[in-house]
C-alpha cells in the first residue's frame, strides 16, 4: 500500500514540474516582461525608462534563466525563473503586479469558495446518485423514461439560465435571499443558500444521467444475477452490490471537482459577488495581473494532482485488485 502511494506521488512530480515550466514559458518567453510593462502602463508611447522602472519595482528586471553578473549559486537564484517559478514549489507566491500579498489573498478567499463548493459537492453527489438509483430501480418504466427526459432537458440548458433565473425568482420575485453579496460568520448562510441550491440543481441533468448509465451497466453483470438468484431483494442488490461496484467510475468523476473545492467556481462567484478564489482569478485576468494568474494556475495544477493521488488511494479501498498493481 505504501509503495503504491509512493509510486503515484513520484509520477506526479514530473507532471507538476512540466506544468510549471510550461507556464513560465507562456508568461515570460511568449509574453515578455517588456510586453507586460506596456500593458500595465496603459499608454501608447511608453518610454524605456518607464518600462525599466516598472520591471524593477516588480522584480522583472533580472535575467530569465541565467544571471551572468552574479557568481556561484546566484547565477541561478538571482533570476526571474527562480523568483517567479521555483519559489512556487514552496508556495511562496510573492506579490501581485498591484503590490498585494498573493498568499494572504488566497488564504482569505479560499473560505468563501469552500463554503460554496463543499455543500454543492456533498449534497450534489447524494442527489445525483439517489436520482440515478431511482431510475435504475424503475428501469424500463415511465419513471425511468421521464427521468431521462428530464435529465436531457436539464443538461441542455445553460448554467447561466439557472443562475439568472434563480436570482430573479428566489431573490427578486420572492425576496427570500439576497441576489448577490457576501458577509462573514453566520450571516453568510443567507448569501450562500441560493448559489448552493443552484449549483446542485444545475448539475442534476448531466450527472444523474451519467450515474444511471453506470448503474445499468453493473445491473446486467453476472454477479447481480447471482445475487438475485440467492433471493436478495432488488433494493439490497442495488445498494449492497451495484453501488459498491460502481464506486470506481464515481470516484473518477468526483476527482474533477476537487480543484474547484478550493479554486471556486468562476461563473458562480462572479454572478453572486462571492469574494472567493474564482472571482479573484477573474479579477486578475481582467486587470491582467499576470502574477496572480500564474499563482492560480500553479495552485490549480497542485490541487488536481492531489485529487488524482487521493482518487488512486481510494481505489485501493473499493477495489482490492488495485493494491496488487
Amino acid at each position: 500500500m505504501l509503495a503504491y502511494i509512493v509510486r503515484r506521488i513520484a509520477y506526479a512530480i514530473p507532471i507538476l514540474i512540466g506544468v510549471n515550466v510550461l507556464t513560465f514559458a507562456l508568461f515570460f518567453v511568449v509574453n515578455t516582461p517588456d510586453d507586460m510593462a506596456r500593458v500595465h502602463l496603459g499608454v501608447k508611447r511608453v518610454t524605456a525608462e518607464a518600462i525599466e522602472k516598472w520591471k524593477l519595482e516588480r522584480g522583472y528586471d533580472k535575467p530569465l534563466l541565467l544571471n551572468e553578473k552574479s557568481s556561484g549559486s546566484g547565477k541561478f537564484t538571482e533570476t526571474i525563473f527562480f523568483d517567479k517559478s521555483v519559489r512556487l514549489f514552496v508556495f511562496d507566491f510573492g506579490r501581485s503586479d498591484q503590490g498585494r500579498d498573493i498568499g494572504y489573498d488566497i488564504r482569505t478567499r479560499m473560505w468563501p469558495s469552500l463554503a460554496i463548493a463543499l455543500p454543492v459537492f456533498v449534497l450534489g453527489l447524494a442527489a445525483y446518485i439517489t436520482f440515478a438509483l431511482l431510475m435504475a430501480f424503475f428501469r424500463a418504466t415511465y419513471i425511468d423514461f421521464w427521468g431521462v427526459v428530464l435529465c436531457v432537458l436539464m443538461m441542455s440548458i445553460s448554467g447561466l439560465f439557472y443562475i439568472i433565473g434563480g436570482q430573479y425568482l428566489v431573490g427578486k420575485l420572492w425576496n427570500l435571499v439576497p441576489i448577490s453579496g457576501y458577509d462573514g460568520g453566520l450571516d453568510a448562510f443567507k448569501f450562500l443558500l441560493l448559489p448552493v441550491l443552484i449549483g446542485v440543481f444545475s448539475g442534476i441533468g448531466s450527472n444523474a444521467r451519467w450515474y444511471r448509465t453506470i448503474f445499468l451497466e453493473e445491473i446486467n453483470r453476472d454477479y447481480v444475477r447471482t445475487a438475485r438468484a440467492k433471493g436478495l431483494s432488488e433494493i439490497r442488490v442495488l445498494f449492497r452490490h451495484v453501488l459498491a461496484n460502481a464506486m470506481i467510475p464515481i470516484l473518477t468523476g468526483a476527482v474533477v471537482v476537487i480543484p474547484l473545492l478550493f479554486m471556486g467556481s468562476l461563473i458562480t462567484e462572479a454572478f453572486f459577488g462571492i469574494p472567493g478564489l474564482g472571482s479573484y482569478t477573474i479579477d486578475a485576468i481582467q486587470s491582467q495581473d499576470f502574477a496572480v494568474v500564474r499563482a492560480m494556475v500553479f495552485l490549480g495544477s497542485v490541487l488536481y494532482i492531489v485529487g488524482l493521488i487521493l482518487t488512486d488511494i481510494s481505489y485501493t479501498l473499493v477495489d482490492p485488485r488495485v493494491r496488487l498493481q
